[in-house]
């Protein structure tokens, strides 16, 4: 299997988490990488995980793996 790289525009490192959109309850939902490919779904390397904001009145949810630490990157 081959690395999966960022989904942002000309970011070419390697992906670590999965980013999903739940536009009806207005939710940016970020967690490890998913096991396979979505088609709608966004892989993010670690800084744009970290970095990741969303629209105002919006929220983001993070979701780690088990054993890894809080507040690090995902």
């Amino acid at each position: 299997m081959t690395a999966r790289t960022c989904s942002k525009v000309a970011c070419s490192r390697e992906a670590v988490s999965t980013l999903t959109y739940d536009y009806a309850d207005s939710m940016a939902v970020i967690g490890p990488l998913s096991t396979v490919r979505e088609p709608h779904t966004y892989d993010l390397c670690a800084i744009h995980a970290e970095r990741l904001s969303a629209p105002l009145g919006w929220q983001i949810v993070r979701h780690q793996a088990l054993g890894e630490p809080q507040g690090g990157v995902l």
